[in-house]
């Protein structure tokens, strides 16, 4: 009787192993910060939805440029009027959320203009938003877990020696957390060569905007053979589905929750690589719920 009872024990924990390797559950992220009628950085990391949160953007630097953030009707940094976000920071990873800064942006001012530019910039970000120390940290004396690279324009020049850099800050104490957010036809135009260093954490493609590897209704194979690129060829982590939180985020790409849940998900989370679902952006997720209806099959 002890004995079958230990067998019994013993598969029944072999099950529970099984099914938590087999469900491969992931995490949503989140970008916040281009519309002031999204509710506080602190708001949203309450909102248990988002493991990761994005702050865009420091949309200026670089290439002897002043940095700058661009953080839409939340905050004036001009007037050093972001500082208060530290402790809404400092909120957020108390829950156990990661908060990135992110550089660049689609409309932002930004290029590396040598090896020696990118090593400053990182020397800049790690004193003003990271582990080090400065007499004027934008975003006050919270210690962000990261930096996301969402570069949208200017050259593909010097991102991979500014992922060097900044990697090599980790030594220092905290881990600098690396993350992306390039355009889903591969490889990215931009970023391509710096996500070949393999120093990246989490690399949240954008499957919108895209028709060539984004979701149709009519054909899930174009997204499907992108994923598979982007989660055999780049030496990430995690990589994430990046969408759009509504129809009117973007100009194509929405994927309506039933197919997401019922076609999308199934066909790309068998992949060890499969690290949740990014959306832009928290103002469009406030419309429409989307993270809410989602949450579960992530």
């Amino acid at each position: 009787m002890a004995f079958k009872l230990r067998i019994s024990v013993s598969f029944i924990c072999l099950m529970v192993l099984v099914l938590a390797t087999c469900s491969n559950g992931g995490g949503i992220s989140i970008y916040w910060g281009q519309n002031g009628n999204e509710g506080t950085l602190a708001e949203t990391c309450s909102t248990g939805k988002y493991e990761y949160v994005n702050l865009a953007f420091l949309a200026t630097f670089g290439s002897g440029r002043t940095p700058m953030m661009n953080l839409a009707g939340h905050c004036d940094p001009y007037s050093n009027g972001c500082t208060g976000l530290s402790s809404d920071i400092k909120s957020c990873q108390a829950k156990g959320v990661k908060v990135i800064l992110s550089l660049g942006g689609g409309a932002g001012s930004y290029s590396l203009a040598s090896s020696d530019d990118a090593r400053q910039v990182a020397t800049y970000l790690w004193n003003n938003f990271l582990g080090g120390t400065s007499s004027s940290r934008p975003l006050g004396p919270a210690v962000l877990d990261g930096i996301d690279f969402d570069i949208e324009g200017g050259t593909d020049e010097h991102w991979d020696d500014l992922a060097k850099y900044l990697s090599g800050y980790s030594k220092k104490g905290k881990k600098v957390y690396l993350t992306a957010a390039p355009q889903c036809p591969f490889p990215d135009a931009l970023v391509g060569n710096a996500l070949k260093t393999g120093l990246f954490d989490y690399v949240w493609v954008q499957f919108y905007n895209n028709p060539p590897c984004q979701y149709s209704s009519v054909d899930i194979a174009n997204l499907e053979d992108a994923w598979k690129q982007w989660t055999s060829d780049i030496p990430a982590t995690k990589i994430f589905l990046g969408l759009p939180a509504s129809p009117d985020a973007a100009g194509s790409g929405f994927i309506p929750v039933n197919d997401l849940t019922s076609n999308v998900l199934p066909a790309i989370k068998n992949s060890s690589k499969y690290g949740g679902v990014m959306l832009w952006s928290k103002y469009y997720d406030d419309q429409s719920g989307y993270s809410s209806s989602i949450k579960s099959h992530v």
